[in-house]
């Protein structure tokens, strides 16, 4: 098959890109009609040894897992063993939150949507601690946040969730607020109505179904494979950015559901049928068509303007007319995208073995080009608006959440700076509440959640939901 006439263009774009961002390597697939069209490996597994990247080889692939665990999810409602609808305690008697009432009526559906009201917290630190000890790259939690014992199974985290020291977003199904801690029950959920380990359960349902021969959970079975990336980490030296491998692998079992696959963008094509088919994978049935249209019903608005959530998966409902179905994924080592169009028959997937790099510009560029787009046309674009004045201190603040997030807002000069992640980044009104960040990687949209005539609740970012630091 001849290549699409985009490609060179597209090339261009992923080199400049790569060098923008310092991506050790990178590679990216994309198919249309379930015929791969292009797929291609840039720069090194590690850097410095000349070990190219092939799009065969093996990345991590972090929050892009959660669409299979909520796939997972689905299967098992279609063969009658549990309902989206059902109340989490029916299946998780021990699961338990501040609040009482709202743990009775937190749903699987608000677990798969990420509408369950839990705030942003520091448990995932504590379930890679493990894996994290002696590792300087993997980060560590904040220092607002207490010590707690290493989470290991999904007992310690449901009995972390009940012992509180925190407060609860609002009522299940209220608002969005991404949150690792439901799809990592999720896996439990699977766990007891299937009676597989988690990672027993996809491996048979999904990935082998799937012809995903590349893909696995499993860090030891990972090390049997030829062209596996090398993670990688960045630190300043002399006030320059520099880029060295990190390969310590994290690794956390309850943490499995909500972020520990490792795959291939070849395999990810293959996965993605799914999607693009309504539940077929070649010959295999691996879910309904109607099952598939309720994981990618825009159940809930995401933070920025045009993107709602499905199930484990993100839903663009109107990108040009089309309806765009991603997911992305990050951590250490990490940065993943997924992207399928079915009305165009369109899917696509690209990984990156360095966290932070837009990886996501590339899918979209294919996709942009395929389309007839400018290369580089973005999904979302925000218009400038003006925001009052004398309404500028109702958004100044501290911001911070358990999983590390603290924006300091302050007003200077008529305008919004944000202070994080030990920069400052002039905000640009674009709506009611509303500012747009432009930062290395792109513009991040944030909003302000208000109060009646009440300085600001909480400010969005990056899907989640950071309260206001409450005063001592």
């Amino acid at each position: 098959m001849a290549l699409p006439e985009w490609v060179p263009e597209v090339k261009a774009f992923t080199r400049e890109m790569m060098a923008t961002h310092q991506a050790p390597g990178f590679a990216v697939a994309v198919a249309r009609d379930g015929e791969e069209v292009y797929a291609e490996g840039f720069g090194e597994r590690e850097i410095g040894t000349g070990t190219a990247v092939t799009p065969d080889t093996i990345f991590g692939v972090a929050s892009v897992t959660k669409s299979f665990t909520a796939l997972a999810i689905m299967q098992l409602a279609e063969a009658g063993k549990l309902a989206v609808d059902d109340p989490v305690t029916r299946y998780l008697p021990e699961f338990r939150t501040p609040d009482p009432a709202a743990a009775r009526a937190i749903t699987l559906h608000h677990f798969l949507s990420h509408t369950a009201g839990l705030p942003p917290l520091p448990s995932r630190f504590f379930a890679f601690a493990r894996s994290m000890e002696g590792d300087p790259a993997a980060g560590s939690k904040p220092d607002w946040s207490a010590d707690h014992a290493p989470i290991e199974t999904y007992a310690d985290l449901m009995a972390y969730l009940a012992e509180g020291g925190y407060r609860l977003l609002g009522p299940p199904g209220a608002q969005f607020s991404y949150c690792n801690e439901g799809f990592a029950l999720l896996g439990a959920i699977i766990e007891r109505v299937s009676e597989q380990p988690y990672e027993a359960y996809v491996q048979t349902h999904i990935l082998d179904p799937a012809g995903m021969t590349r893909s696995t959970y499993d860090v030891a079975t990972l090390r049997t494979f030829p062209d596996v990336i090398t993670f990688h980490a960045s630190r300043e030296r002399e006030g320059q950015r520099e880029i060295y491998a990190a390969p310590n692998w994290l690794y956390s079992s309850v943490w499995s559901p909500a972020g520990g696959l490792n795959s291939t963008v070849r395999d990810l094509l293959r996965y993605l049928e799914i999607y693009r088919t309504g539940g077929m994978v070649g010959n295999e049935r691996l879910l309904s068509a109607a099952g598939v249209a309720r994981m990618t019903t825009p159940h809930a608005p995401r933070s920025s303007p045009n993107s709602s959530y499905g199930y484990g998966l993100g839903v663009i409902p109107d990108y040009h007319g089309r309806k765009l179905i991603k997911h992305g994924g990050g951590r250490k080592g990490i940065a993943a995208e997924v992207i399928a169009v079915p009305e165009i028959g369109f899917t696509g997937a690209a990984i990156a073995n360095l966290a932070g790099v837009p990886v996501a510009t590339v899918t979209l560029a294919a996709l942009n080009r395929t389309l007839g787009l400018p290369v580089d046309a973005k999904i979302e674009e925000y218009a400038d608006a003006r925001c009052p004045p004398a309404r500028l201190p109702m958004y100044t603040g501290t911001y911070r959440a358990g999983e590390g997030q603290k924006i300091v807002v302050t007003a200077e000069e008529g305008g919004l700076v944000y202070a994080y992640e030990g920069k400052r980044h002039v905000a640009r009104p674009v709506g009611e509440d509303a500012f747009v960040l432009t930062t290395e990687t792109g513009e991040t949209y944030t909003r302000f959640l208000m109060a009646d005539r009440m300085p600001a609740l909480a400010v969005t970012m990056g899907s989640r939901i950071i309260p206001r630091e409450e005063k001592p």
